[in-house]
């Protein structure tokens, strides 16, 4: 009987306990708390912004210099680096023998000429003789061929002359235009082969060429820049040197190449930069940033608003109940740590930038320091 009294005891002590469990669940739960954020507003500006490529300085004026006649190096009259002008006398080979070629070949046109005056002298006494039935007519037409094979000499003389003149002008290596020259490759005394032999370099400064790739799809873009020039030629194109330093010169479309590299699908770009200063050395590299063409009045917000899931972008917005509203957006150019948006975000849109982790969408929002446990929510910033 005791046992029956204990077990119904039990029982009826598990059934009230029951009771109690289900009304602690059935009680309702309370909104979750709102996270705290910071709001900045999205504004309309003047978005500028840059396609950059990779680019390297070309001199425009660029000349090897060789030399066209065989010889030692006698001489070398210019300081390495320096500017030269036109004309200067750079590089002399020994030209003795090439002198004593041209008088050799002076002698030649000098004796030919003789011959040829003695020849027709000649001809014209036998002719007198003809006239008067002196003389075979035979010994006229012979005069007359020695006369006419003279002159023929004297061309091949000429000819002489010229070349051997040429060869001694060769022997002095001058300047083809201003420009600055490089660090010779021969000494005093070299060697040298005609056409093969390497001996410097020298390039105009003044202005400079940029050259840069760019991908077939974007050739149209640039046909359109090729033929604009003046005013929009100072923000165009920009370019950046190795230090880091902007450029100040402007530049201009100066050439696009005339195929496609089929291996590449990209074409060549050369742009023209003034060098007043000289500070664009040939081979150069640099990066060269041309204007974008959706540069314009564009609604930008700080880019650490902007969240990515699953490869889409995204950006939280107050909306209305102080709630959280997430929207898909469309990414323009990051501007430092402000970003170009394109589409989703109009201009005055309040954007959430901290606080991103903890928020989701639909989400309670608010302001300013987090409220103390189990105080009243606070209207999110409009």
């Amino acid at each position: 009987m005791n046992k029956s009294l204990l077990a119904l005891a039990y029982a009826a002590g598990l059934l009230a306990f029951t009771g109690c469990g289900s009304k602690e669940a059935d009680k309702p739960a309370g909104p979750p708390p709102a996270t705290p954020v910071t709001l900045v507003a999205a504004r309309t500006t003047d978005a500028v912004y840059y396609d950059e490529y990779p680019a390297r300085v070309v001199a425009l004026n660029n000349v090897e210099l060789r030399s066209q006649v065989a010889g030692f190096i006698t001489g070398i009259y210019f300081k390495e680096g320096e500017v030269v002008p036109k004309g200067k006398t750079l590089y002399e080979i020994d030209r003795r023998k090439y002198q004593a070629a041209y008088q050799q070949a002076l002698a030649g046109l000098r004796s030919t000429q003789a011959t040829v005056q003695n020849a027709k002298v000649n001809l014209d006494r036998y002719q007198r003789l003809a006239q008067q039935d002196a003389i075979a007519l035979q010994i006229v037409d012979n005069a007359r061929t020695a006369y006419a094979t003279a002159q023929s000499q004297v061309a091949a003389a000429e000819a002489s002359v010229a070349a051997a003149r040429t060869d001694l002008s060769y022997s002095l290596i001058t300047a083809p235009f201003t420009g600055r020259i490089g660090i010779s490759q021969v000494r005093l005394g070299s060697q040298v082969s005609p056409g093969s032999t390497l001996l410097n370099t020298i390039s105009g400064e003044d202005p400079m060429g940029v050259d840069f790739v760019v991908p077939e799809a974007d050739l149209s873009r640039f046909a359109e820049l090729q033929g604009k020039t003046g005013g929009r030629a100072d923000s165009t194109f920009r370019l950046e040197l190795p230090d880091g330093t902007r450029y100040a010169q402007p530049g201009k479309i100066l050439a696009i190449d005339r195929g496609i590299d089929q291996q590449t699908g990209t074409a060549q770009v050369r742009v023209q930069f003034s060098n007043p200063d000289r500070k664009l050395k040939d081979g150069m590299s640099s990066v060269l940033r041309v204007l974008n063409r959706t540069s314009g009045r564009r609604v930008v917000i700080p880019f650490k608003a902007v969240t990515e899931q699953m490869g889409e972008n995204f950006v939280f917005v107050a909306g209305d109940s102080s709630k959280a509203v997430q929207r898909k957006v469309q990414l323009g150019p990051r501007l430092r740590d402000q970003i170009v948006i394109l589409d989703g975000i109009k201009d005055g849109d309040q954007v959430v930038t901290e606080g991103l982790n903890r928020l989701r969408d639909g989400g309670q929002i608010q302001t300013g320091a987090a409220p103390a446990a189990g105080a009243p929510t606070a209207a999110a910033g409009k």
